[in-house]
């Protein structure tokens, strides 16, 4: 490799030593993690509907999966999130839940920052690169201390609703509005004819 860089000294400058592609190459093991709570506050900023399927393939990128987790607050009487994380589990997450507490104010939630973080650290020696979907400064010592423990992290989140200090102490930060093209479902014109009635509209059409 240091043949290739020896005839011009200023090429250091003026290009990066690798290339986007290469970064991504030298990825290695990936395990994801997911904060449910934050991703799905960031949907609704960004007024889309996350396909997660799309986003399993998106945050992989080509490299190796070690394991994908999904760390979210369930409410067991809701059966359309019970399907939901069903449908999680068959198609390539390990899904980490914890019952909602009502607060004060009415309002239930479930802070899992401390079971991410744990399976961060625990995990450390497996995979070679995290991929964290949150915004939560909380995370940031985690994500310092597994770096520490040479731990690439790669943090996805909106920038709006995320913690420099998160971003900081992360090897590089992707926002999630700058991939939202390639995570969202895609809108389906929902207009269900009989196929008996298309046939005959093109019969009718041939004939006129």
């Amino acid at each position: 490799m240091l043949n290739n860089s020896h005839n011009n000294n200023n090429s250091l400058e003026t290009e990066a030593v690798f290339t986007p592609e290469q970064v991504l190459e030298n990825r290695g093991r990936v395990a994801i993690f997911i904060d449910g709570s934050n991703l799905f506050y960031a949907a609704l900023q960004l007024g889309i509907e996350i396909d997660y399927t799309k986003l399993l393939c998106r945050l992989t990128s080509g490299s190796r999966l070690l394991r994908s987790f999904f760390y979210t607050g369930v409410d067991r009487s809701n059966e359309k999130q019970q399907g939901f994380l069903l449908w999680m589990r068959r198609n390539g997450y390990r899904v980490i839940s914890k019952d909602l507490v009502q607060l004060p104010d009415g309002s239930k939630k479930a802070n899992l920052d401390v079971e991410i973080a744990v399976d961060m650290m625990s995990l450390v020696g497996s995979y070679d690169t995290a991929v964290l979907v949150s915004g939560d400064g909380d995370l940031a010592y985690a994500v310092n201390a597994v770096s520490y423990r040479g731990v690439r992290v790669e943090v996805v989140s909106l920038r709006s609703m995320t913690s420099d200090s998160l971003i900081n102490v992360a090897d590089r930060y992707i926002d999630l509005d700058s991939i939202k093209e390639d995570i969202q479902k895609t809108p389906r014109s929902y207009t269900y004819r009989p196929l008996s009635s298309l046939g005959l509209a093109d019969d009718a059409s041939q004939q006129g």
